[in-house]
C-alpha cells in the first residue's frame, strides 16, 4: 500500500513540478528527497515497531504528547495533508485519462473524473481492508513493471537534450530545496504503512520492513523514471507538460502509442494511489474521534455503507478536488507534512526514546534536516508565491486556535488515552 501511494504520487502528479524548480537538477532532487525520507522513516521504524496500531502517526503524537491540543493540531495535520495529497493525485487521474481517450481536458472534465475516482475508491474501502489489498497487489507488480519498462526504453535512446533559454530559470539553492520540499511529497506514503498496525500479520517487525522495503524501491524507480524523462525532453517541454509529462517522454521513443500506454499506466498508478491513502486516511479520522480529538464522527444514526469516517475523509476530499488551485495545496500539504514530521521526531527524542531503543543522533539529523528544508521552502515561496505563506499561517492559526479550544471545553485527556490503549488491537 506504501509503494502504492508512493508511485502513484510522486512519478504522475509530482515529476513536472520538481522538475519546473530544480532545473537541469531535478534528478538530484528526487535522490535527495529520497535521503530525507529514509532519514527520517528511522523514526517510524522504531515507532511502528513498538506501539503498532491503527492510528499510526496519531498514536505516535499521543503516546509522546498525551492527548491533548499539540497532538490533535498535528494529527489534524497530518489527515489534511493526506486530504491534499489525495486531491492532488485524483486530479492527476483526470488529466491522463483525458489523454488517453483524447479529449478535450477543460476544468469541469477533469474534476468530473476526479470525483469519479474518489467515489469509486470510497465503495472499494468500504468493501474493507482485503478489497483493498488484494487491488493493490495487482496493480503494484503492473505499475512497476510497466514503469520499468518504459525507464528502460527511454534510457536506452536518452540524449539528454537542453532546454531553450529562458524556458526555465536556473535553479538557486532556495528552489532545489523548494524542490527536495516537493519531492518529499513523493515518499510521504510510507507513513500509510504505520496506519495497519493493527491488522498486519507480526506488526512489531513487519510494519517496519515494509517501510524500509517500500522506500528502497520508489527510490529506484524514481530515479530511473526521472533520468528518462530529463533524457528524452527538454526542461522547457517537462515543464509545459508537467501535468502529463510521463506521457510526452513517451512519445519521442514509442510514438503516440506510446504516449497512450503511459498515460494508461498512469491511470492504474493514481487510482490504486487514492484507494490505499483514502484506507489510511479515514481510520486516522476515526482514531482521532475515538480519543476525543475531534467531535465524533457520525452521519445521522447508520450509514448504510461504509464508516461514517470514510464518508467524511471521502466528502471533504470530493470539496478540495473540485474548489481549489491544487498546485497551491499541494505546497500547503507540503508545509503541513515537514511541520509534522518535526514534531513526531522531537516528540520521539523527548519522551519516547526510552521506550523504543532509537539512539538519539538519528533523531536529531532528521529534525536539522527537516528544518532546513523547510526554511528553504518558505523561502522560495516568499519570493515566489506569498498567497501560499499567508494561506499556511492562516491555516495554522485555524487548526491550532480549534483544536486547543475544543480539547480545552471537551477533552479528559487520561480518560480517552486509556480507553484508546485498551480498544486497540
Amino acid at each position: 500500500m506504501g509503494t502504492g501511494v508512493m508511485i502513484g504520487a510522486g512519478v504522475f502528479a509530482l515529476m513536472g513540478q520538481v522538475a519546473g524548480t530544480a532545473g537541469k537538477w531535478f534528478p538530484v532532487a528526487f535522490l535527495a528527497a529520497a535521503a530525507v525520507a529514509a532519514l527520517t522513516s528511522y523514526s517510524y521504524v522504531k515507532l511502528s515497531n513498538t506501539f503498532p496500531s491503527a492510528g499510526g502517526i496519531g498514536t505516535f503524537l499521543n503516546k509522546a504528547y498525551g492527548v491533548g491540543p499539540i497532538a490533535a493540531t498535528f494529527t489534524m495535520a497530518m489527515w489534511a495533508s493526506m486530504i491534499l495529497n489525495e486531491s492532488l493525485v485524483a486530479r492527476t487521474f483526470g488529466t491522463y485519462f483525458t489523454k488517453m481517450i483524447g479529449i478535450d481536458s477543460g476544468t469541469v472534465v477533469v474534476a468530473g473524473l476526479s470525483v469519479a475516482l474518489l467515489v469509486g475508491s470510497f465503495a472499494i474501502n468500504a468493501a474493507g481492508s482485503g478489497a483493498v489489498n488484494m487491488v493493490e497487489n495487482v496493480m503494484a507488480v503492473v505499475k512497476i513493471g510497466g514503469l520499468v519498462i518504459f525507464a528502460g526504453a527511454c534510457l536506452w535512446v536518452a540524449d539528454f537534450p537542453s532546454t531553450q533559454a529562458g524556458t526555465v530559470d536556473s535553479p538557486t539553492i532556495d528552489s532545489f530545496i523548494a524542490a527536495v520540499g516537493i519531492g518529499l511529497l513523493a515518499y510521504k506514503g510510507f507513513t500509510t504503512i504505520t496506519n495497519t498496525g493493527g491488522e498486519i500479520e507480526d506488526p512489531t517487525k513487519n510494519v517496519g520492513r515494509a517501510i524500509m522495503i517500500s522506500i528502497a524501491i520508489v527510490t529506484a524507480v524514481y530515479l530511473a523514471v526521472a533520468l528518462a524523462v530529463r533524457g528524452n525532453l527538454g526542461l522547457g517541454e517537462i515543464a509545459d507538460a508537467r501535468d502529463f509529462a510521463l506521457a510526452q517522454a513517451a512519445q519521442p521513443v514509442f510514438g503516440s502509442v506510446g504516449f497512450e500506454l503511459v498515460a494508461a499506466l498512469a491511470v492504474i498508478a493514481t487510482v490504486t494511489s487514492v484507494m490505499a491513502s483514502m484506507y489510511s486516511t479515514s481510520r486516522m479520522l476515526k482514531m482521532m474521534s475515538d480519543t476525543k480529538e475531534v467531535p465524533e464522527v457520525t452521519v445521522g444514526r447508520r450509514v448504510p455503507f461504509g464508516r461514517p469516517s470514510l464518508l467524511v475523509t471521502t466528502g471533504v476530499a470530493i470539496l478540495l478536488t473540485v474548489a481549489f488551485d491544487l498546485s497551491r495545496i499541494a505546497a500547503l500539504g507540503a508545509f503541513a507534512y515537514l511541520a509534522l514530521d518535526m514534531v513526531v521526531h522531537y516528540g520521539h527524542l523527548r519522551h519516547l526514546r526510552a521506550e523504543t531503543g532509537a539512539k538519539p543522533a538519528p533523531l536529531v539529523a532528521a529534525i536539522v534536516v527537516d528544518a532546513v528544508v523547510f526554511v528553504g521552502f518558505f523561502v522560495y515561496r516568499i519570493r515566489t508565491d506569498q498567497v501560499v505563506i499567508a494561506a499556511f499561517i492562516g491555516f495554522a492559526v485555524l487548526v491550532a486556535g480549534g483544536e486547543t479550544l475544543y480539547m480545552h471545553r471537551s477533552s479528559d485527556a487520561d480518560r480517552t488515552m486509556t480507553e484508546h490503549e485498551e480498544a486497540t488491537p
